[in-house]
């Protein structure tokens, strides 16, 4: 079997058991995040925090238990990493710097999982336990909670009310993830990756060396890294570490986990405003513009620009054999099309063109399905904008889904969208501006590639690195977690400010001036204005860096 048939094998298998979950998966969470019972973990849960669970919130409301819950989020992993050479299983390990512990604490709390150093030489197995592993949960559930809200705020009408945030964290957290993540512990502890409390064992090298092999808990968080599209790594290598991603057969698990979520929120999107056609039009928008990213990637990296991939036939510089061109290639898109981050290969060892692809994916606002619940929300702010644009085409008040859409919802909309760009674009003239670029390992265009991609990354929450460039300094930890904690919270302010201004409207009965919005044009005009916005926003900058070094 050819290379090429095997990668497009390897991508059908994957869309095939999307489709098949898409149904049945997105009903069990549209049951769990509208049910009314409350298991009796969930109550002990609700009188430990105070919470009545049968109370709901307006917007604002909703949005300060957020942030409320981020801030004292972010407060307590800082200070444990900063204590972790006085805890059990710290392996030795001293205390992280003051502003590593700050970047890597807002990292994780934010859904981003950046990460400046190896977690194999610096984190004991307590602080990636209860502290990084936890909150691949929790910020997972946080973005799902305000996806719901959103959809609720579609969903009703005449309304303060957008749900309780602390009724959706804990549902979401025990009924949805935590499940998935002990079977798929299982899977992955059968298809060989490690689970364990080990502070390492000695092995021999083929040259003779001695090398200390870190063991730890690797499987259990390494499912919830791609369930959650968190992509913190146990290991510096990430998915490329075959502690964490043994075989083949686990790699396509880990890209299936990662995509999970994402494809089927649309599902309960469409079971909750009564129109699961409304759901079908979502998703089939982040569909298109999925398979485009993965087949773009795969060509443009098997067809391997340049003279010694062109000798050997692909570009296979920064690859596992294991998986060859292709898996990764799709691993790639597949985790910059989320704002997963994990890696299992080396961007910056991309064919200039292949590695404009995940840079692309990031910009795109990582609505292709994007992380889970960010890239649901994130697609409904682009339908904001297509139906607006759409009302200005033909000179009527635009509606979506009996809303109108009026002054007001388009300022959330507007500032929604360009939050992101700006931090992109300001952090990466700021590192040229104070020579901070010089970090970088390479120069000209592949080194602006390799500053943007850092804050593309960072300021869309994805959290992957194009490598090649040394962050770990003051003014690199606190820049890309001053964008990682603007390009999350302000972003979910926006999108609840918006269901809230959405829920207090009464329903607007369609007529024969309103645009259908589950029909194929409705679905072209989303993807061709997400690719129109992000061309106009970002061309300048690609043009500069991996466009430049391609052509």
């Amino acid at each position: 079997m050819s290379t090429t048939t095997a990668g497009v094998l390897f991508v059908a298998v994957l869309v095939a058991a999307l489709v098949a979950v898409y149904r049945p998966f997105g009903d069990y969470m549209y049951r769990v995040v509208t049910g009314t019972r409350h298991s009796r973990i969930e109550r002990v849960i609700y009188r430990l925090v105070g919470v009545n669970p049968a109370g709901e919130q307006s917007w604002a409301v909703y949005a300060r238990g957020v942030l409320a819950f981020s801030a004292v989020s972010i407060l307590f992993l800082y200070l444990f990493m900063r204590v972790q050479d006085t805890l059990w299983l710290s392996l030795g390990f001293d205390p992280v710097i003051p502003h590593g512990a700050w970047n890597t604490a807002v990292s994780f709390v934010t859904n981003t999982n950046w990460q400046w150093y190896s977690g194999e030489s610096t984190m004991g197995h307590l602080v990636q336990m209860a502290g990084l592993a936890v909150q691949n949960f929790l910020s997972a559930a946080v973005g799902i909670a305000v996806a719901i809200a959103l959809v609720r705020g579609f969903a009703r009408h005449r309304t303060e009310h957008l749900g309780n945030f602390w009724v959706d964290l804990t549902r979401i957290t025990l009924r949805i993830l935590l499940p998935i993540c002990v079977v798929g512990t299982i899977v992955l502890i059968i298809g060989g990756a490690v689970q364990n409390l080990s502070g390492g064992t000695d092995v021999t090298t083929l040259t003779g060396g001695t090398q200390t092999i870190t063991g730890g808990p690797v499987a259990s968080q390494e499912v919830i890294k791609d369930l959650g599209t968190n992509g913190g790594g146990f290991y510096n290598v990430n998915s490329a570490h075959p502690f964490e991603n043994p075989t083949a057969w686990t790699n396509w698990l880990e890209i299936f986990l990662i995509l999970l979520i994402p494809f089927t929120l649309p599902r309960v999107f469409g079971r909750m405003v009564g129109q699961n056609r409304q759901g079908y039009a979502i998703v089939a928008a982040m569909g298109i513009l999925a398979i485009a990213s993965v087949t773009l990637t795969n060509v443009l990296e098997l067809v391997g620009d340049g003279t010694v991939p062109h000798a050997v036939g692909a570009a296979l510089e920064g690859k596992d054999v294991r998986f060859g061109v292709s898996n990764s290639a799709t691993f790639a898109a597949s985790t910059t099309l989320t704002s997963t981050g994990s890696v299992n290969s080396f961007h910056d060892s991309y064919t200039a063109l292949g590695g404009m692809m995940p840079i692309i994916n990031m910009m795109l606002g990582e609505v292709a399905p994007g992380g889970v619940g960010a890239g649901l929300y994130g697609m409904l702010i682009l339908a904001v904008i297509t139906v607006f644009v759409a009302g200005l085409m033909v000179g009527r008040t635009p509606e979506y889904l009996g809303k109108k859409i009026g002054a007001r919802e388009i300022k959330f909309a507007s500032l929604y969208f360009l939050i992101t760009p700006i931090l992109v674009l300001s952090g990466t003239a700021a590192a040229f501006a104070t020579g901070n670029n010089s970090t970088a390992l390479n120069v000209g265009p592949h080194g602006l590639s390799e500053v943007l991609y850092a804050f593309t990354s960072a300021s869309n929450n994805n959290g992957s690195a194009f490598a090649g460039i040394t962050v770990n300094t003051p003014w690199w930890n606190t820049a890309t977690g001053l964008c990682m904690l603007l390009g999350r919270f302000l972003p979910i302010i926006f999108v609840l400010g918006l269901a809230g201004s959405l829920a207090r409207q009464r329903a607007v009965p369609a007529s024969a001036g309103t645009l259908p919005t589950h029909k194929p044009l409705f679905v072209g005009m989303v993807v061709g204005v997400t690719v129109i916005l992000v061309a106009l926003t970002f061309l300048p900058a690609l043009a500069l860096g991996p466009l430049a070094e391609g052509l």
